[in-house]
């Protein structure tokens, strides 16, 4: 029973600085020479944030766990105001606290956090340049910044960019220095790599079809090869390529070879009748995926390497699977699950003793983020719940929010948790 935080929540919050950074007030600090002097200034300025990529991360004098990481934008004439929109720093119910600030006299505009230095977030930007000045008041100026948001696009000095669903639109990504490592997205040069396919499945319990993309790995199937139920496999295998990562993490030795078999999500609306605490997914999963699966090739039935997990509503989904049905699934990681306090009882009282045809407790991995406000504290109480009992638990905090930016690293650690060697 092992639980793997950082230091307290209080300790990773994000600070908007009031002044400048020291990157800007070099700048400022040249506004007062000649013309030609502030536009060379100006150019370097932005040429500089082209070669490092922004934000632009510096570190502060005293406080080694901490940098502050500035936000900019190149505005024009017609800019009024620039929003950042940042998972786990900005806050939804009040934008107008995430504007950047002009640089008067130049083109410049700004906005500093000071964040603890392990911070890894997505991230996308908006430029207001509607005519007229922005509202006075703060609630029709928080509709106004509601409207930019759905205009909203990855930071264009960031090279660094995350594919997006729902809409189908990049993000950008920032992580700093001591964010945890993943594995790298390729393998090493020459090692094998694993196929992907997609499979079109009746899925009678739904009511309809289902995609399903299926990983298997390099060298192909052999008998018993653990697996991996992962939901949202449009998004893991569609966009974000997860199968290069299952490939280098089979190289590093640090994954047995395994399967993978991830449903699709289908759209927005699908998602969130399926997902969550609903038994016909849960049937789904174990009655018709994975005997369709095990007729294909050579699966382990063992629950004990047998893995389900999800992010969100799939995390709460990998919970309800192990919960209902323990002799098909042994191993449970959810990540920034919508737990509430109902839940959690019910969860722990459930996972906590070996239910009908199961020869042990569920190992569970919970992955939460410090700035998911919302739901962390029922995630330290689900797993000091299930802790308590001799449940085979873990608790994984990272200092980020509800991102996709870190799930990666997070699924990958907890795979390596339930699965490795």
């Amino acid at each position: 029973m092992t639980v793997t935080t950082g230091v307290s929540a209080a300790d990773a919050t994000p600070r908007r600085l009031a002044d400048p950074a020291p990157c800007v007030r070099r700048v400022a600090e040249a506004l007062d020479a000649s013309d030609a002097a502030r536009a060379a200034a100006l150019e370097e300025f932005w040429a500089d944030a082209a070669r490092r990529g922004t934000p632009l991360v510096e570190a502060v004098e005293g406080e080694p766990a901490q940098r502050d990481v500035t936000f900019l934008w190149r505005g024009h004439r017609a800019t009024r105001q620039v929003l950042l929109l940042a998972e786990g720093i900005a806050d939804h119910a009040d934008l107008a606290a995430a504007l950047l600030s002009p640089l008067p006299g130049t083109d410049i505009w700004h906005l500093t956090y000071r964040l603890r230095a392990d911070h890894r977030a997505s991230y996308r930007m908006a430029a207001d340049i509607s005519p007229g000045e922005p509202p006075a008041t703060a609630a029709l100026l928080q509709q106004r910044l509601l409207s930019l948001s759905a205009y909203a696009a990855p930071d264009p000095l960031n090279p660094r960019r995350m594919p997006g669903r729902w809409p189908d639109r990049a993000t950008s990504v920032f992580e700093l220095p001591q964010a945890p490592a993943g594995p790298g997205a390729e393998p090493p040069a020459g090692a094998p790599r694993g196929r992907v396919e997609r499979h079109r499945l009746p899925a009678g319990v739904l009511g309809a079809e289902r995609d399903v993309w299926a990983y298997l790995p390099p060298g192909g199937p052999a008998a018993g090869l653990p697996v991996l139920v992962l939901g949202d496999g449009d998004m893991w295998f569609g966009r974000l390529a997860f199968q290069d990562v299952l490939d280098a993490l089979i190289a590093d030795g640090a994954l047995p070879p395994l399967a993978v078999l991830a449903p699709d999500a289908v759209d927005r609306a699908t998602r969130r009748r399926e997902l969550g605490e609903h038994e016909s997914h849960v049937r789904f999963l174990a009655d018709e995926l994975l005997p369709w699966a095990a007729g294909r090739w050579p699966l382990a039935t063992d629950p004990a390497r047998t893995l389900v997990a999800g992010q969100g509503l799939g995390g709460l989904a990998a919970l309800y699977a192990g919960l209902l049905r323990p002799e098909r699934f042994g191993n449970v990681l959810a990540q920034s699950a919508p737990l509430t306090a109902p839940v959690c009882a019910t969860v722990a009282e459930g996972l906590s003793l070996p239910g009908d045809g199961a020869t042990r407790p569920i190992a569970v991995r919970l992955d939460v983020g410090l700035r998911e406000a919302g739901i962390i504290d029922h995630h330290r109480d689900l797993y000091g719940s299930l802790s308590s009992r001799g449940c085979p638990v873990t608790l994984g905090e990272y200092n980020g929010g509800h991102d996709w930016a870190s799930w990666g690293s997070c699924l990958t650690e907890g795979l390596v948790r339930l699965l490795g060697h």
